[in-house]
């Protein structure tokens, strides 16, 4: 009977035991549903698709991204939401084309406006549910007063206002045409009584503050390193959830990686494309280090290359926009066609997004805002349309479904900016309208309009070389599909709740720190 109940005595206390660790296991594994994750989104400047070595093998500079791909999702037809730099990056924190946000071209360097205040913006959402959020680089929605980045959303900001050319350094690095750099002489005209502000030297910002004007190009890179490590491991101390948006200068001219030393311009690129991809490779370091299991990644680019710049601009892999090139112009950076706004995309969250695993899907930058509501359990804003979608099932291997339609934005090359007169459908793809950038050799493609519209097949014709035959069936069961969906997008922003940017300028909304100097010079 002793032993009887001795084995009893020790049954119950294993069953006890058992009990009790699988009690603690559900209740960390509810503690961890619960747990908000972390988001850091990677933004590129001007980077192609070809521009990844796991996209286009010819490309070897990228081993940090190649690596990110094995261990996490490549997206193989991701797309700006733009091809131009404002108003790609106006759609990634509002979720919707400049259209309804109002922002379908660039901001200047004496902007008083920016992306419109009744825009919600992804930072604004996440910060209301306690989220600690940062933006490192490149912001370009407006600097002015209430459009600056500290007043939409954002809890600390480090960077540049707008693009690395839109202003004067002491080092200006690699650019076609070549920019003199600042004067450093004692000027004593007055900044503020000049009529323009395109000479205002370059500022770098912290907060509200002006650090540095002109900035030290060279040195960027490793000051937004320092500062996204100390985020990210702010974040853990405070016990806060985190959104980190890192904007950066690579791959936009001019090109100015740190330590470059060679008279060959054509490792320019090169140097550059491998310095943009340490640094990515030290933040998910020190994700890792900290927050694994619970961050994710992402990475995309806000438009293609900027082929103007020649052997400083990067690659479209094999986007090339044949009918367009053979007819002038460039069709990357600009334009419509797929060099424009088909950009490189990688999402990494370790024990959620499968591991080397590539995806078909037609996803577009513009699927950011909703997919991270989705993921920190925040509902979308009711007064307006969002054109992106929730593709949490997609990145976590559950689903191929993306967008049956994606719009493509006029974006300077051709047509009035903004515009919707390109239209992807499934595997094709219409013009309304065509046109080329400026080329490297300096030619532009002249604008056409086209009705009925230029129709592509890629899953074919991914060069855009030969549109479909007019007179084939194939090609009006499209196009009348495409027609369909094109006045059904126009009837919803005519009905939604829509922006308008203000584009006025004034010499005196440029920042500056010393008026006194003829482009702002001071030390800081």
């Amino acid at each position: 009977m002793k032993g009887c109940s001795a084995a009893l005595l020790v049954s119950s206390a294993f069953l006890a035991s058992v009990l009790y660790y699988h009690s603690d296991l559900l209740a960390g594994e509810k503690r961890n549903s619960l747990l908000k994750p972390n988001f850091i989104i990677i933004l590129a400047d001007d980077i192609g698709w070809g521009d990844v070595h796991q996209n286009w093998p010819s490309t070897v500079e990228t081993p940090n991204l190649d690596k990110m791909a094995e261990d996490g999702m490549r997206f193989l037809d991701f797309h700006a939401a733009a091809s131009t730099c404002s108003p790609s990056r106006a759609s990634l924190l509002t979720g919707r084309l400049g259209l309804r946000n109002g922002v379908t071209r660039n901001f200047a360097v004496g902007s008083i406006g920016g992306l419109p205040l009744n825009e919600t913006t992804l930072a604004e959402e996440l910060k209301k549910k306690g989220y600690y959020t940062a933006i490192i680089g490149k912001w370009h929605l407006g600097h002015h007063d209430q459009y600056h980045p500290g007043n939409r959303g954002f809890d600390y900001y480090y960077g540049i206002p707008y693009s690395n050319d839109m202003g004067c350094t002491d080092n200006p690095g690699y650019d076609i045409p070549e920019i003199p750099p600042c004067p450093k002489d004692s000027v004593t005209q007055c900044f503020k009584c000049k009529n323009v502000s395109a000479n205002v030297a370059l500022p770098l910002f912290e907060n509200f503050d002006i650090k540095q004007q002109p900035v030290n190009l060279k040195m960027l890179t490793h000051l937004y390193a320092e500062r996204i490590s100390g985020i990210i491991q702010d974040a853990r101390k405070s016990g806060k959830p985190f959104f980190l948006y890192v904007a950066l200068a690579h791959m936009h001219v001019p090109l100015t990686p740190h330590g470059f030393e060679s008279e060959n311009s054509t490792d320019v690129f090169k140097t550059s494309l491998r310095e943009m991809d340490s640094l990515i490779g030290q933040i998910r370091r020190i994700s890792d280090t900290i927050h694994k299991e619970n961050t994710l990644i992402w990475f995309t680019g806000d438009n293609g290359p900027w082929a103007e710049k020649c052997e400083f601009s990067g690659s479209v892999g094999p986007f090339v926009g044949s009918w367009q090139t053979q007819r002038g112009g460039s069709s990357a950076k600009r334009t419509t066609w797929e060099g424009g706004h088909r950009v490189p995309a990688i999402a990494y969250w370790p024990s959620r997004i499968p591991a080397n695993v590539t995806t078909t899907a037609l996803l577009s930058m513009l699927d950011i805002f909703p997919t991270l509501l989705s993921f920190a359990h925040i509902s979308l804003p009711k007064d307006r349309h969002c054109d992106g979608l929730d593709i949490s099932q997609v990145l976590f291997g559950h689903s191929q479904s993306g967008h049956q339609v994606l719009f493509h934005p006029n974006s300077g090359a051709a047509g009035k900016f903004g515009d919707l007169q390109t239209v992807r459908l499934e595997k094709y793809k219409a013009f309304y309208i065509t046109g080329g950038a400026q080329a490297c050799r300096g030619d532009i493609g002249p604008e056409k309009l086209h009705n009925p519209p230029l129709i592509f097949d890629l899953s074919q014709d991914p060069a855009e070389s030969v549109p479909l035959d007019q007179s084939s069936a194939e090609y009006w069961r499209v196009a009348d599909r495409i027609a369909a969906k094109t006045k059904a997008m126009l009837q919803s922003i005519a009905n939604d709740n829509t922006s308008q940017a203000d584009y006025t300028t004034k010499a005196s909304a440029a920042p500056c720190c010393n008026e006194h100097h003829v482009v702002c010079r001071c030390w800081g």
